[in-house]
């Protein structure tokens, strides 16, 4: 898989006890064979890209917290692609 949907699916597994959303995108990470995070967000309804748009820019606010700048480069590359 690659990196940038290994650390969305990472996140999003911390969110799947909560929302029937989260575990709906994570399902499709874990389900389908996405080449990158363009296939992916292609593959979103608007209510799953909605869901994104709302817990992304807050992970990546975190990941610089911690100065994780790869995980929030990543990670910010899927936000960016949801416009």
């Amino acid at each position: 898989m690659e990196q940038t949907l290994a650390y969305l699916r990472e996140i999003l597994a911390n969110y799947t006890e909560k929302d029937e959303t989260s575990r709906q995108i994570y399902r499709k990470l874990e389900n389908g064979h996405y080449h990158s995070e363009g296939d992916l967000v292609r593959d979103l309804t608007f209510e799953e890209t909605e869901y994104l748009n709302g817990i992304l820019p807050w992970e990546i606010r975190y990941a610089k917290n911690e100065q994780d700048e790869q995980r929030a480069y990543q990670l910010n590359e899927v936000y960016e692609l949801l416009f």
